[in-house]
């Protein structure tokens, strides 16, 4: 790094600055013109976008100098967004990014641009905005035209317990209906009951513990019948209920929150998918933890129905 690189730093984060900011830095446009030659010590990755270096740029490099390119008015979407926010994919060649009906759009060697005017509240995510799961899910499926791969997009947020089928739905119905009836077929045949990434890894984790199996994806009732909540996994005889909370999300899909539960006598465990992917070793010991809690007292009086088809595909 040169002494200009290390001045500027702090202005330009993962390395990436405006040809606007490097002028209010003192640099004259010459100098960054210049220093953009091949052979230079920097790069330019799109007009008016440096990287204070000349190597290939990271993935975040690049998400970086789009939203740059364009002052803070786009937003990250696609499969992009959809990693940040925690599923793993491969992601394509090029970054799709929502802009305002108003702003000009120049080809770029990795940006694909998108003009809506309905651009997302954004998720910050270490300073870059993506769009919500629901959205750029869909954002993606619109461009998929392989009918087994736009199901597999469809069902990358629900896997990876960012959104629910009826927000996927609810976000379709909100949006522009143009090409948007394959993506609304498949959608619906979906079965949002099949099992997750979080149920899989929990699956997964129970194999090495000293417990019974637990059924999954139970309605829990009161005597009766009346729904109180529904639990990931639910192990009757000792009413101990395990929720698996999306991260950032306050348990989607679940009607009722954990006090209903926990009122009713029942012993909770939550547990984020994130840290069942991380710290699957502290899970297990929670679950071992909270099902001897569950054996030491009076069983309430409460109700497990169990959906079959779920508590198989898990």
């Amino acid at each position: 790094m040169t002494l200009i690189d290390g001045a500027l730093s702090a202005d330009a984060p993962d390395g990436v600055i405006t040809t606007a900011g490097l002028r209010a830095a003192g640099l004259s446009s010459a100098r960054v013109a210049r220093h953009c030659l091949p052979g230079g010590p920097w790069r330019r990755l799109l007009p008016g976008v440096v990287m204070l270096g000349c190597g290939a740029p990271t993935r975040r490099q690049q998400l970086r100098a789009a939203i740059l390119k364009f002052d803070g008015d786009a937003v990250v979407t696609g499969l992009d967004a959809l990693c940040a926010h925690g599923a793993l994919h491969p992601l394509p060649w090029g970054i799709h990014l929502l802009v305002p009906p108003h702003r000009r759009t120049e080809p770029g060697e990795f940006v694909v641009t998108q003009r809506t005017s309905r651009i997302p509240d954004p998720v910050l995510i270490n300073g870059i905005p993506f769009a919500p799961a629901a959205r750029a899910a869909l954002d993606a499926a619109r461009r998929e035209g392989d009918p087994r791969r736009l199901k597999r997009l469809l069902r990358l947020p629900l896997y990876w317990g960012l959104c629910t089928k009826d927000e996927l739905l609810a976000e379709l119905d909100a949006g522009n209906q143009r090409g948007s009836a394959a993506v609304r077929a498949v959608l619906r045949q979906l079965d949002s009951s099949a099992g997750t990434f979080a149920h899989g890894m929990a699956k997964e984790l129970l194999k090495s513990a000293p417990l019974p199996p637990p059924s999954w994806n139970v309605t829990i009732c009161d005597l009766r019948g009346r729904q109180i909540a529904v639990a990931d996994a639910w192990w009757d005889e000792i009413a101990l209920a395990w929720l698996f909370t999306p991260p950032g999300k306050e348990m989607a899909g679940h009607g009722l929150t954990p006090l209903a539960l926990k009122a009713a006598g029942v012993v909770v465990l939550r547990t984020s998918a994130e840290k069942l992917y991380e710290a699957p070793e502290e899970v297990r010991q929670e679950v071992v933890s909270a099902f001897g809690e569950a054996l030491r007292r009076r069983r309430p009086k409460v109700q497990g129905l169990r959906d079959v088809r779920s508590d198989q595909a898990a």
